[in-house]
């Protein structure tokens, strides 16, 4: 099928049955029909919020519950959201003016000595899917680079990934920074990666240890939804 063929079918489509598409071309990670069906529902007076929530974001939430029962891998999802980050290019300055609301905000880096970063890519991915604001800081990062990505963006969550043994502990160095300047509480910190455990993140002192990017994306909407209703009660 040509391209202009490919873009008559999407655009001869009702808008419910655009969105049940895009959410397929996501699942697929199809990059060129989800740009496409953006510029669509835009022109058809959808705002970018709606676009971002009811296409993207569901799209990716489907992609995150088949990654964590095991049904897509690493590959697969990457593609997804690789898909995903492309609508997201077209919708971005358009949130921006729109002033939507967004679910949060994220800092997220490797721990100093640690260069691995497929991981991490994901969880930043998907939580952008999500509908969070993510600040990716790399890989091999120092305790300043954490803190003053805190300082400069403010977040509403800290993360941190390693995935080796001889790195993992580092993230203990930034939790007790933190704890030293006494902004710990300030933020969520959730912490991840291969060698990782529950246990472990308890002993450090993190909110959360999560086990892929599907289960980081749930917690830290449960945790920031628990922190502003505690928020609210105070």
């Amino acid at each position: 099928m040509s391209e202009e063929e490919d873009d008559l079918v999407l655009s001869e489509l009702d808008d419910d049955e655009l969105v049940q598409q895009m959410h397929d071309d996501l699942y697929d990670g199809l990059k060129d029909e989800i740009e496409e069906g953006v510029r669509i529902l835009l022109e058809r007076g959808w705002t970018p919020y709606d676009i971002l929530t009811k296409a993207l974001v569901e799209g990716m939430r489907i992609v995150g519950i088949d990654f964590r029962d095991g049904i897509l891998f690493v590959p697969e999802v990457l593609l997804a959201a690789n898909a995903m980050k492309a609508g997201m290019n077209i919708l971005r300055p358009l949130l921006v003016e729109t002033g939507a609301p967004k679910m949060g905000s994220m800092v997220i880096g490797t721990v100093k000595g640690d260069i691995h970063d497929i991981g991490k890519n994901l969880v930043a991915m998907m939580m952008e899917g999500a509908g969070f604001e993510v600040t990716d800081l790399g890989i091999n990062n120092p305790v300043e680079n954490y803190l003053q990505a805190l300082e400069e963006k403010k977040p509403d969550i800290l993360g941190m990934s390693a995935l080796l043994t001889t790195t993992m502990p580092y993230m203990k160095v930034v939790i007790d920074t933190m704890v030293e300047q006494g902004i710990r509480d300030d933020y969520i910190v959730l912490v991840g990666g291969a060698p990782l455990n529950e246990e472990f993140g308890k002993a450090i002192g993190a909110d959360a240890y999560c086990r892929d990017a599907a289960v980081a994306v749930e917690t830290a909407k449960a945790l920031i939804a628990q922190r502003k209703h505690n928020q609210v009660a105070g």
